[in-house]
C-alpha cells in the first residue's frame, strides 16, 4: 500500500547501496539502456604490477594495503552519499509534484462548476423570454384597460389580470436567477484563471525539481558503476598483499566468473520476463472488469494491464495503514508478487525513472495529450527502462518491489489527466482495461 512521502531510513553501508540504489547497473547487464549520466572523477587505483611490487618489501607493502583500504572506504561513502542526494531530491520532487497536481484539480474543478452555473443561467434566461412571449400573447397591458371599459366581462379580464401578474413575478424570479446564476459563473471563471497563473508556477518548480532529482539518480549510478567496477579488483588486491598470490588470484578468477553467470541469469530472466509480456499484450483478450487479471492484458484500445493481482487499495480518501491519519491516496495498489512483471500501460515516452519520496522507486510515461500513468514502489535494481525511451503497451519497465513506504511487494498505479490525477479503474474501464 502507498503511503505519504516520508524518507526512508537507510543504513550508510555497501549493502545499503546494493538495495537502494536506483538499479541501474542492472539494467546495463540487461541490455536495456541505462540513463546518460556525467563522467566520473575516478580516483586512481594501483595496478596489478603495483601490487606485486609491494608485496615484497614490507613497508611498502603496509603502505600498499593503506592505500586500498582507503580507496575502498572512499568507494563506499562516495556511493552512500549519492544516494542519499539521490532519495532527498526525490523526495522533495515528489512534494512539489504533489502541490501541482492539486492545484490542476482544484483548477479543474473550478472550470466544471463555473461551466455548469452558465450552462444554468443560460436556461434560465431562454425561460425568462418564454415567459415575457406569453405575457404578450396574453394582451400585456391592455388588459387593465379591458379591465375599466368592460362592463360584465370584468370578471374574466380581471381572472387574466391575475394570471398574467403571476406571470410576471416568475418571469422576474427566472431572470434574477439568470443573473445570479451568470454571476457565480463570472466569479468562478475568475477563480480558475487565478488558479492557472498559480498552477504554473507550480508545474515550473515541480518540473525543476523533476531535473534534479533525475540529475542526483545519474550522480548516484556513476558512483555505484564505479564502486561495482573498482571494488572487487581493489578487494582482491588487498588480499594478494595479506595473504598468497596464487590462492588468492584464483579465488578472484573464480568471483568474477560467478558474478558474471549470474549477471547471465539475470538477463535471460529479464528477457524471458520481457517476452512473457509483449506476448501477453499481443494477445489480446481484455481482462473484462475481472481482478487479478494478467498482467498485459487489453482490449485492443492501446490500454493493458499495467501488472496482476487484485486491487488491495482504492483511489481516494482512505485511513493510513500505519499512521491511522486521513490522507488521499493518489492511484490504486495491486497485489502483485515480488519482482513480478510491470508494464507500459500503453504507447508513449518514460518522463521520469527514479525516486519518488513514499513510493519509492517510481517510474512515470507520457502518453500525450496530457495524459500520464505512473508505477511506484519498484523493487531496487527493477528499472527496466530510462528518461527518453519511447515504449508500447505492454512493453516492460520494471519489477514489483517493496520501496519507499510499503509493507509488502505490489504496484502503485497511477493515471494523470491534464495535471492532476483521476480514479484509475473507471479511466482504464473506459479503454477495455478492468481489474
Amino acid at each position: 500500500m502507498t503511503r505519504p512521502a516520508q524518507r526512508p531510513t537507510h543504513s550508510l553501508t555497501a549493502l545499503r547501496l546494493r538495495l537502494a540504489v536506483t538499479g541501474f547497473a542492472l539494467l546495463g547487464l540487461t541490455g536495456t539502456v541505462v540513463l546518460d549520466a556525467p563522467p566520473a572523477s575516478a580516483a586512481t587505483y594501483p595496478s596489478w604490477d603495483d601490487v606485486l611490487a609491494a608485496r615484497g618489501q614490507e613497508s611498502a607493502k603496509n603502505g600498499q594495503i593503506a592505500d586500498i583500504q582507503d580507496l575502498i572506504g572512499q568507494l563506499g561513502a562516495k556511493a552512500d552519499a549519492a544516494v542519499a542526494e539521490a532519495e532527498a531530491r526525490g523526495n522533495e520532487y515528489s512534494v512539489a509534484q504533489r502541490k501541482a497536481q492539486r492545484a490542476a484539480e482544484k483548477e479543474q474543478t473550478l472550470r466544471a462548476d463555473a461551466q455548469e452555473h452558465a450552462e444554468i443561467a443560460e436556461q434560465s434566461a431562454a425561460q425568462a423570454g418564454q415567459f415575457a412571449a406569453q405575457m404578450a400573447r396574453s394582451g400585456g397591458a391592455d388588459v387593465t384597460t379591458s379591465v375599466l371599459t368592460g362592463g360584465e366581462d370584468a370578471r374574466d379580464l380581471l381572472y387574466d389580470l391575475g394570471a398574467l401578474s403571476k406571470l410576471s413575478e416568475q418571469a422576474e424570479r427566472v431572470e434574477a436567477a439568470a443573473t445570479a446564476d451568470a454571476a457565480v459563473a463570472r466569479a468562478l471563471s475568475g477563480q480558475a484563471d487565478r488558479a492557472a497563473l498559480a498552477l504554473a508556477d507550480l508545474a515550473k518548480a515541480a518540473e525543476e525539481r523533476m531535473a534534479e532529482a533525475q540529475a542526483a539518480s545519474d550522480r548516484a549510478q556513476v558512483a555505484y558503476d564505479e564502486q561495482q567496477d573498482n571494488k572487487a579488483r581493489l578487494e582482491a588486491q588487498l588480499a594478494t598483499l595479506k595473504s598468497g598470490r596464487v590462492r588468492t588470484e584464483a579465488e578472484f578468477a573464480k568471483g568474477e566468473a560467478e558474478r558474471k553467470a549470474a549477471a547471465e541469469r539475470a538477463a535471460r530472466e529479464a528477457a524471458a520476463a520481457a517476452a512473457r509480456a509483449a506476448a501477453a499484450a499481443n494477445s489480446g483478450g481484455g481482462s473484462g472488469g475481472g481482478g487479478g487479471g494478467a498482467v498485459g492484458s487489453g482490449s485492443g484500445s492501446g490500454w493493458v494491464r499495467p501488472a496482476g493481482g487484485w486491487i488491495t487499495s482504492s483511489y481516494g480518501t482512505r485511513v493510513h495503514p500505519i499512521t491511522g491519519a486521513t490522507s488521499f491516496h493518489d492511484g490504486i495498489d495491486l497485489g502483485s508478487g515480488c519482482s513480478t512483471a510491470i508494464v507500459a500501460a500503453s504507447a508513449g515516452t518514460v518522463e521520469y525513472v527514479g525516486w519518488y519520496g513514499g513510493y519509492g522507486n517510481y517510474v512515470r510515461i507520457n502518453h500525450g495529450n496530457g495524459v500520464k500513468s505512473a508505477y511506484g514502489h519498484i523493487v531496487s535494481g527493477g528499472f527496466r527502462v530510462s528518461p527518453g525511451q519511447q515504449v508500447a503497451a505492454g512493453t516492460l519497465v520494471a519489477l514489483v518491489g517493496s520501496t519507499g513506504n510499503s509493507t509488502g511487494c505490489h504496484l502503485h498505479y497511477e493515471t494523470h489527466v491534464g495535471g492532476g490525477t483521476t480514479n484509475p479503474v473507471p479511466f482504464m474501464a473506459a479503454r477495455g482495461v478492468g481489474f
